[in-house]
């Protein structure tokens, strides 16, 4: 009786949805701590080399940051087969809506609330993941029939 011999041995890790999810969440806060760091050096290297404006460089390495973010996403995070000009659309749609949650949570934090600024910024980043994650995953990458 194989349904027998299945429930003896208990569902497979890759099989199990919580596994597979929490899998996929730690790869795509993986891909996206890689990205933070392309931005943080784009940011620090036209600064200090270049003498840019903290704020443009800022907004050069943001995007630097987004575009490795979505390849590694589109690639290695959700395995996609959708065609970039749709799923790139999508992706930087959830990073803008995920750049206006943290810019409402900095500015509540910091001016409302008067708390630390690095505090607040953990928080939000904290929330902009799990709000950049299931955007992504329900929406940006999610294919046809899957």
């Amino acid at each position: 009786m194989p349904f027998l011999e299945e429930l003896m041995r208990g569902p497979e890790p890759a099989s199990d949805v919580k596994y597979v999810l929490l899998k996929q969440f730690l790869r795509f806060a993986g891909a996206g701590a890689i990205g933070t760091a392309v931005q943080y050096v784009v940011l620090i290297a036209l600064v200090q080399l270049a003498w840019a404006a903290a704020v443009t460089a800022s907004f050069i390495g943001f995007v630097c940051g987004a575009f490795v973010n979505y390849f590694l996403s589109h690639r290695y995070v959700f395995g996609s087969s959708l065609p970039h000009r749709e799923a790139m659309f999508k992706f930087f749609v959830i990073a803008v809506v995920g750049l206006g949650i943290n810019t409402m949570i900095m500015a509540a934090g910091v001016h409302m609330l008067h708390l630390h600024y690095l505090l607040v910024q953990i928080i939000a980043t904290g929330l902009v993941l799990l709000w950049n994650f299931g955007g992504n995953k329900s929406w940006t990458f999610r294919e046809k029939g899957r």
